[in-house]
């Protein structure tokens, strides 16, 4: 049965469940097996209720075999994130995907729709991941379709052993076949590199991109400019031939959207090239440059970076931790974490959510394991993160008029007024006021709020929806001189105004 459609809301919440992690430790929960076909119904609604839009299950693909065995010479280094490590918990890593079919470990295809139609059920969307820069060592392409792969020749093995391997074809032929990599970085050693620039591998990624869409509602692609003719020129110059006339994303994009209206695209993407990908047709790019700027506790580059153009800000994917990072709890700290998810969770965008950040979980899994050792969960950051949430389903993040308010020194020899950061949204009579400190001092500022000439014309009722506490402030002050602001370290206020 065809799946109903879910249009995306503007500001989408994504939260990312590493799935064979997931169901692991729900398993040892229950002491039962637990697949994606059963799934207890209170895990489900727990999850509904946290207010978010979408669930992004990482790593659903069938695991290589051949990942398997690379990752299992590397035991000792996941040591660190597992110290009960066995054998049975390498899995391989979830981006050397073997094929793109549903792992069996996991409940399968049927599982998975079965997953999906519970999540529709609760009002939740379903993001897969799409990995098209490469695929794993045994992928059937190494041996039926090495054309679809960069080769290589045995010299280069001699000279960059790292960045290429030796395989067989389907007719028993010896091929060199080159790792995937970005231009950067030696090869992904669990890897094969795709050539995009290869007619039959880009429509035979088009077919396998038509089937996820056939299967959920979005797909998070990895790497996402690598495949940009120019960066793929360049990290393969020497042995790919001449860049298509066309983009790869341009040619792949409008076809599953033509099948799929509401499907949304979601770019990882580095190097400031968000803009590059928004224009070849992704819904949302990663802000890394925020989380960079967000975990060097900079604020005046924050605020720089909020000057953006709002129509650019409201396609980028806010987030503190993923995967891919260290943990929010671990590289910012408990108290640090907290303004700065409150920042992340009010902007313009999307906001990506990591399981186990809601909770202050600290160790960073490689991808290669399948299991996570325990952490006790912080009661107290799970509060905070779920009056957040809550606030944030207010419709005035979805459809009001979001601006930055200037901060500005309550006296010449203050210059802590650096230290935070302003902004406030507007939905009719509806008004929302947040305020962040991301540093360790406490911070006076006046907020310039002449943007809102209509705050002089009475006095308000500022509610702190985060803590509770109300302020009563005179109009004609807020509006003329600026609010004054003396905020905690690492604090936050988010300001529900209403008329006193």
């Amino acid at each position: 049965m065809a799946a109903a459609v879910m249009p995306w809301p503007t500001k989408p919440f994504i939260y990312q469940i590493n799935t064979w992690v997931w169901l692991s430790s729900l398993s040892r929960d229950y002491n039962w097996p637990i697949t994606l076909e059963n799934v207890p119904d209170k895990i489900l609604d727990e999850l509904a209720g946290y207010g978010v839009d979408a669930i992004w299950l990482m790593g659903i693909w069938t695991r290589s075999a051949a990942a398997r065995a690379s990752a299992l010479k590397y035991a000792a280094q996941y040591k660190s994130a597992l110290p009960d490590l066995t054998y049975d918990d390498i899995i391989g890593s979830a981006y050397a995907i073997g094929s793109y079919q549903v792992d069996e470990n996991l409940g399968g295809r049927r599982g998975l729709a079965a997953f999906r139609q519970r999540l529709q059920q609760r009002g939740l969307r379903l993001v897969l991941d799409f990995v098209p820069n490469h695929v794993a060592l045994d992928h059937a392409w190494v041996r039926i379709h090495p054309e679809y792969l960069v080769l290589g020749t045995p010299r280069d093995i001699e000279k960059t052993p790292g960045n290429f391997f030796s395989a067989r074809d389907a007719t028993g032929r010896t091929i060199v076949v080159a790792h995937g990599r970005d231009p950067y970085f030696p090869g992904w050693i669990d890897t094969a590199q795709v050539n995009i620039f290869h007619s039959g591998a880009r429509q035979a990624l088009l077919a396998t991109l038509q089937d996820i869409a056939d299967q959920c509602d979005g797909v998070r692609c990895d790497m996402a400019m690598l495949l940009v003719n120019d960066v793929f020129a360049h990290t393969w110059q020497n042995f790919v031939g001449a860049p298509p006339a066309t983009e790869f994303w341009s040619e792949v994009i409008p076809p599953v959207r033509l099948r799929h209206p509401h499907f949304t695209f979601i770019a990882e993407v580095y190097w400031d090239m968000e803009a590059r990908l928004l224009e070849l047709g992704f819904d949302y790019t990663y802000d890394k440059r925020l989380y960079d700027r967000l975990i060097g506790r900079r604020p005046r580059e924050v605020r720089d970076h909020l000057q953006a153009a709002l129509n650019f800000q409201q396609r980028q994917v806010r987030f503190i931790e993923n995967h891919d990072e260290q943990r929010a709890a671990e590289t910012l700290g408990l108290r640090a974490s907290q303004p700065a998810a409150a920042l992340v969770c009010t902007l313009p965008g999307a906001v990506l959510l990591h399981d186990g950040q809601l909770i202050g979980r600290r160790v960073k899994l490689p991808v290669q394991i399948g299991r996570q050792p325990y952490e006790p969960p912080n009661e107290d950051l799970k509060r905070f993160y779920l009056k957040l949430l809550a606030e944030t389903r207010a419709p005035i993040y979805q459809t009001g008029d979001w601006r930055l308010f200037p901060v500005e020194p309550v006296a010449k020899d203050n210059l802590t007024h650096d230290n935070l950061i302003a902004y406030g949204w507007r939905r009719g009579a509806d008004y929302r006021l947040i305020i962040i400190n991301l540093t360790d001092r406490q911070s006076q500022a006046l907020v310039n709020l002449e943007t809102w000439p209509e705050i002089k014309q009475r006095s308000w009722a500022l509610n702190d929806v985060l803590n509770g506490h109300q302020y009563l402030r005179q109009g004609d002050l807020v509006g003329g001189k600026g609010l004054y602001v003396d905020l905690w370290p690492f604090g936050a206020h988010i300001f529900h105004l209403e008329p006193a």
